[in-house]
């Protein structure tokens, strides 16, 4: 018996099930910074302002000198960030900000409304800034889509990672964002997530398996929909079927899924949850149940500006010499290093 449901090529943003959204992939090798947090390279031959060319490895994004994504709205849903390689710079429309990477995770449940932005520094001056990041939507069901924004900030030094050795000697490393593995519970996610209900069986995973290694993925609720992603490594099978980089696979979740490892490293994303089972209209950054609520929501935004921008810029970068913080609306204010 095999659990696969179907193997897909991915594309850009990554296709995923309900009660996700889709995944938002960065892959940017950055080069040199340039002392104002900008690239030293020239933006000749790029769309400035909505580039997503990739043109030597990277893009500016809706970043004019540093790239990323100036402040914009969300509502109806959350967003995972997770920042593996390379620093975010956080602002909000609640005054909140930070700065965050190198593994760390933030989870940002949009609900009512929220503006931000979210920048990438290029800090380093003397080295490359390479960037892997993944924003995952995460959808909320109709009674959770006007609770209040908030962020929590989930630090790389606080996010459990399970440990599986095979019957010869091979290593299995699973970081648990979301959810439970064995013995290993992951931290909380803001107080109003779809995924803090453990109900809703919500599974946010980064999977590394050394060259060779095998594992077993652990049985889950028949009714949850599962996904896995490779995003480095070749010469993967699963159930003994070849699984080519860049694809994704649909799982049934009552089903044992083998994964046996080629000779490199492999890396994947696995997400996990219950649908919500609702109808979804999405326009933009607004993800709602009908068109009217669509209407509804741009319109609030319009009179609101869901508390509007306290920031001198919209694309509004950290001081240089800051480490990873975070700044909640309420005051609160954690540093890191």
């Amino acid at each position: 018996m095999s659990s696969i449901i179907s193997i897909e090529k991915l594309s850009f943003p990554w296709q995923t099930q309900d009660p996700f959204l889709f995944c938002a992939f960065h892959d940017d090798h950055y080069p040199k910074g340039n002392g104002k947090l900008g690239p030293v390279d020239s933006l000749s031959g790029r769309q400035i302002g909505s580039d997503f060319s990739g043109k030597d490895g990277w893009s500016m994004y809706h970043g004019q000198e540093v790239p990323g994504f100036p402040s914009h709205p969300h509502k109806g849903f959350e967003t995972i960030t997770i920042a593996e390689k390379g620093l975010v710079d956080h602002s909000d429309s609640l005054g909140a900000a930070g700065r965050f990477g190198n593994g760390d995770v933030q989870w940002m449940t949009a609900g009512g409304g929220v503006q931000h932005s979210e920048m990438f520094p290029l800090l380093k001056e003397d080295e490359e800034n390479p960037l892997l990041l993944f924003q995952i939507w995460l959808n909320l069901p109709k009674a959770s889509k006007h609770v209040p924004a908030h962020f929590a900030m989930l630090w790389n030094e606080d996010i459990p990672i399970y440990k599986h050795t095979d019957g010869e000697g091979n290593t299995t490393s699973v970081k648990v964002i979301s959810g439970k593995l064995g013995e290993i519970v992951s931290p909380s996610p803001a107080p109003d997530s779809f995924a803090a209900n453990a109900d809703n069986d919500v599974a946010v995973w980064l999977i590394e398996m050394e060259g060779n290694a095998q594992w077993e993925l652990p049985l889950a609720d028949k009714a949850s929909n599962r996904s896995l992603y490779l995003y480095e490594g070749d010469g993967v099978l699963i159930d003994g079927q070849e699984f080519p980089k860049g694809y994704m696979t649909k799982l049934a979740a009552n089903e044992a899924t083998r994964l046996v490892n080629g000779d490199s490293t492999a890396k994947f994303l696995f997400l996990q949850g219950k649908p919500i089972g609702e109808p979804v209209a999405q326009y933009g950054p607004f993800v709602m149940n009908t068109n009217a609520e669509i209407q509804e929501a741009m319109m609030q935004f319009q009179r609101t500006q869901f508390g509007g921008w306290p920031w001198p810029s919209s694309s509004h970068t950290h001081d240089p010499a800051r480490g990873r913080f975070a700044l909640h609306a309420d005051g609160r204010e954690e540093i890191k290093d």
